[in-house]
């Protein structure tokens, strides 16, 4: 195995909250109210739908996919999910740090360093664009005798909290079935006193529309056996799992990292790219008097000094 190189889960194609489009000469992250999934490929007019894409579409109201029938990789959450603090070079698109609050791993000009990890709030770094970034692998289809994923990406705190809670929840009431549990991805929306009342959408992990959790549990059962019984091996791929993440320091390839920084890390100002494709935020509140006084109170000092 190629030491520095993260080995990641054999990836079909892309599922997605929206689309970069170009305006007044620019490419930008544009939001929406359902899942797109692609391929791995793209022509002018952007990323090609996969197949999937126009079989769930037929089946869901308005044609819009609000929901993805899905399977999991791995027993272990953190192996599907991976959810870190990022900060990315958007001069030549270079991860710099990546961090889980508690350590990081930063390049500097002696090479890749371990330090600690204060968090964005206090760290003087992170003030460049450095924000929560989660990859998670889910399966669709019932290929059984299939590794290939689908990879949903995102910036969100809504829905990286929310995935990251459900997947423990789920591996802890199935008794660490996760990876047999047929489970949905689903777009959820919530409005917030910053979005001034404008929905914000984000992912979240339910059981199936046509299932209870106990009957779910139950098919994790039985698929678990029916594996078993195949030889089928999940201790070892989740061992494998571990071993591949770990064997680099960044997950993201070279090649995927332009478009990465475009579409999730935006804007060469440092601002946090609320507006990406996989969550939106579309309107920043308005400063409150106290914002207003705190500033120029700051100005003042600032002038003093």
């Amino acid at each position: 195995m190629i030491k520095g190189l993260a080995i990641t889960p054999p990836t079909l194609g892309r599922i997605s909250i929206g689309k970069i489009v170009e305006k007044n000469g620019k490419r930008m992250p544009e939001k929406d109210d359902q899942f797109t999934i692609t391929t791995q490929v793209q022509n002018k007019e952007g990323w090609i739908p996969h197949p999937y894409d126009d079989d769930l579409r037929k089946t869901q109201d308005n044609h819009k996919i609000r929901s993805i029938p899905i399977r999991l990789l791995f027993n272990e959450p953190d192996l599907n999910l991976r959810a870190e603090y990022c900060l990315f070079d958007r001069q030549n698109g270079r991860p710099l740090c990546t961090g889980n609050g508690e350590t990081c791993r930063r390049y500097t000009a002696s090479g890749m360093v371990t330090l600690p990890c204060p968090s964005p709030d206090s760290c003087e770094l992170a003030k460049s664009g450095c924000k929560p970034y989660g990859r998670l692998n889910v399966r669709i289809g019932e290929e059984e005798d299939d590794l290939s994923t689908f990879i949903f990406r995102t910036t969100g705190f809504n829905s990286i909290r929310t995935l990251t809670a459900r997947l423990h929840y789920y591996q802890a009431v199935s008794g660490n079935l996760l990876a047999c549990l047929p489970l949905a991805l689903r777009l959820r929306a919530k409005t917030t006193f910053m979005s001034h009342r404008t929905p914000i959408y984000y992912a979240d992990i339910t059981v199936r529309d046509e299932q209870t959790l106990k009957e779910a549990i139950a098919n994790a059962r039985e698929l678990h056996n029916t594996r078993l019984a195949a030889g089928y091996d999940q201790v070892a791929l989740d061992a494998a799992g571990i071993q591949g993440f770990s064997n680099g320091a960044f997950e993201d390839s070279e090649e995927e990292i332009p478009e990465i920084v475009e579409e999730f890390f935006p804007g060469a100002d440092g601002s946090n790219g609320d507006n990406n494709v996989t969550e939106t935020a579309v309107v920043k509140a308005k400063p409150s008097l106290k914002d207003k006084l705190d500033r120029k109170a700051t100005d003042l000092g600032d002038k003093a000094a």
